[in-house]
């Protein structure tokens, strides 16, 4: 198949207009963009890393069914411009009414005293005003904010001076103010109009709206970095000022974006944001919720794709421990077919994986919970939050009678590439579950792999981390029911 890619400008919505846009190069920066080219200084550039969230800005979508907005809060400075095309983009400008009236998250951050140099306000603000279109916002009942909604949508905004309490309380209290309403319906029909129908060349920026559209440039343009969320290869630009003159951009091809099930697997599209990724596998393992919520922050989840986190391939990325011990599995098609393999089988060496040059990641498959299994996932970081693991471990282990029966077991951030223990489960498999085995599985773990020492921890804390971590799972399952009399299983 022959494609060729329709040159046309980057169009987004912007204070209730279509945007063409024909300036930005493929790997210009949305936060560049908006301080340098459009003059929209209220969105500040602190780290240019994703970590500090000064850069926030939300960029409103149509949801899986074209029938209804997802409000994202993102980080401007690893978003590059041409991946909003099709998105309307809100800054901290947009936010007063014609009036000039403060939005309700101004105003209550205002009265809350909730600013003080004002540097980082702007992202907080970006930040819960997100979180207000999404709990708020007329259609959504206008429900009250929870300490832990704000504390959860706040994770990727830091400030130095004023602390986080008055801007936590400010959140919970938006109820009080008058509603701020948004033309839902026309902007629903406004981004419908800008959809993309055909694939498209935005400065060099390529864009298939269609599988068929993906494969056929990916075969064409080998040289064409792939980009979803853009949240790896924008540090890339902003640190390393690397520059990648074509982008082939896969998140407006439908089958990489799906969530969905069968009566046997979970299965996620390369392109899923990790924050519907992740809220689907807490629907089925809810124990993972507080291993989801350390993963990054809001915004950097609302960009970031799972697909893109594992062809990363990072050592220290903890997403590949929790889907090997799950069992997942990937898909990966050119042109030419397609092929499957064990998500452990991906990873060849060091950030090397076994994707040819016109190859796609597609589909993640994960099987689905069974009857009498445990599953955990342990993230070792110095900070809680927002932070790269020094080790990363993640288990499930299935029991009938009081004997495992099955066991998987993945790690990161341990060695050069994320590993699966398999030597450790078969210390386990087939024997009982009682002190003496967990007792060989952790000597076994720590002679399993041969760990790596770097600035977050020595090879001699990730070997003793990684067996007391196991040693943990262990401790966990005894407060549970006795095995004999378990009859639905752990959850």
């Amino acid at each position: 198949m022959t494609v060729s890619a329709e040159q046309r400008p980057i169009r987004f919505l912007h204070r209730g207009k279509v945007v063409s846009e024909t300036r930005a190069p493929a790997d210009r920066t949305l936060l560049e963009y908006l301080r340098q080219d459009l003059g929209k200084t209220g969105t500040k550039e602190g780290c240019a890393e994703g970590d500090c969230g000064a850069c926030t800005v939300v960029l409103a979508e149509l949801n899986e069914r074209k029938d209804g907005l997802r409000w994202r809060a993102v980080n401007s400075c690893l978003r590059f411009v041409s991946s909003i095309d099709g998105l309307a983009l809100y800054t901290v400008e947009d936010l007063r009414d014609q009036s000039g009236a403060l939005h309700p998250v101004q105003q209550a951050i205002a009265d809350g005293h909730g600013t003080q140099c004002g540097f980082c306000t702007p992202g907080f603000v970006m930040s819960l005003f997100a979180l207000y279109q999404e709990v708020v916002a007329p259609g959504r009942g206008n429900a009250a904010v929870t300490w832990e909604q704000a504390q959860g949508s706040l994770s990727g905004n830091l400030c130095r001076c004023t602390g986080y309490r008055p801007l936590i309380e400010a959140a919970q209290k938006l109820t009080a103010y008058p509603v701020r309403r948004i033309d839902e319906a026309r902007l629903l029909e406004q981004l419908r109009s800008i959809q993309p129908a055909r694939a498209a060349d935005l400065q060099g920026a390529l864009r298939p709206s269609t599988l068929p559209e993906l494969l056929a440039l990916r075969k064409m343009h080998p040289e064409a970095t792939v980009i979803a969320g853009c949240t790896d290869i924008g540090i890339r630009v902003t640190k390393k000022h690397e520059q990648h003159a074509m982008t082939l951009d896969v998140t407006a091809v439908p089958e990489l974006s799906l969530l969905n099930e069968t009566t046997d697997h979970l299965k996620i599209g390369a392109a899923a944001r990790l924050q519907d990724a992740f809220a689907l596998l807490e629907r089925h393992w809810p124990q993972l919720h507080q291993w989801c919520a350390r993963f990054a922050s809001v915004p950097i989840r609302n960009s970031a794709t799972l697909g893109g986190n594992i062809v990363n391939a990072s050592p220290l990325g903890d997403s590949m421990a929790l889907l090997i011990a799950l069992g997942a599995s990937v898909t990966l098609r050119c042109a030419g077919g397609s092929r499957s393999m064990p998500l452990e089988d991906f990873y060849t060496g060091m950030k090397q994986v076994a994707l040819r040059g016109d190859e796609v990641l597609t589909l993640i498959r994960i099987p689905k919970p069974q009857s009498g299994e445990r599953v955990a996932a342990y993230k070792i970081s110095k900070r809680f939050d927002q932070d790269i693991s020094a080790v990363c471990l993640a288990l499930r282990i299935g029991f009938a009678g009081g004997i495992v029966r099955s066991a998987r077991i993945g790690a990161s951030s341990i060695t050069s590439r994320p590993s699966r223990a398999r030597r450790t489960e078969a210390a386990l498999i087939g024997q009982p579950w009682n002190e003496d085995t967990v007792g060989k599985a952790v000597d076994a773990i720590r002679q399993e792999f041969e760990p790596t020492t770097g600035v977050r921890a020595s090879a001699g804390y990730r070997r003793q981390v990684s067996g007391n971590l196991l040693q943990r799972f262990w401790l966990e399952s005894q407060a549970q029911p006795v095995l004999a009399n378990l009859e639905g299983g752990w959850q």
